[in-house]
């Protein structure tokens, strides 16, 4: 048996099957994690991963087998997307805070431009109404809603990931 001379390792033991010396399943699936497999082999069927495992040296096995385990959980919890899913939505995620963070950073340049004193040139003549516009108006204009309106992944349907 793999690793262990006492147990079979999780995939020889959901498939009923006795654990060879060369397994190559007991390295990455041990019998004390049995949900590990099980979730891979729902997903990919232990064939295809046997299959996926034998082409791979064995120094890219474990990580194969990390990802393997990742992309099994996201298709289980996303049947259509999986993965790919969940790379949108962070993707979606970080473009909203670049923009919050672009309002905000608008929002303090609109704040200091009210605290500071216009300056004229007395080369430029402004005339009275874009002299006000500058000093009490310009804040209303860039006034959009606060940066702290973070988007949840719940109010994100699966039509506009895509």
């Amino acid at each position: 048996m793999g690793g262990n001379t006492n147990s079979p390792c999780a995939s020889c033991k959901l498939l009923r099957r006795r654990c060879a010396k060369d397994c190559i399943f007991s390295p990455y699936f041990p019998s004390n994690d049995p949900q590990k497999f099980a979730i891979v082999h729902k997903v990919f069927g232990a064939s295809n991963v046997s299959k996926m495992l034998q082409e791979l040296p064995i120094q890219q096995r474990s990580d194969a087998v990390s990802s393997l385990v990742y992309e099994a959980h996201a298709r289980v919890k996303d049947p259509v997307y999986g993965c790919v899913g969940a790379i949108s939505y962070l993707q979606n995620q970080v473009s909203d805070l670049q923009m919050q963070l672009a309002v905000a950073q608008a929002e303090i340049l609109c704040l200091q431009m009210q605290h500071e004193p216009v300056m004229q040139n007395p080369d430029i003549a402004l005339d009275h109404k874009s002299s006000y516009l500058l000093q009490n108006d310009l804040p209303q204009y860039l006034n959009f809603p606060s940066s702290s309106n973070v988007i949840h992944y719940d109010s994100l349907s699966r039509g506009s990931i895509f």
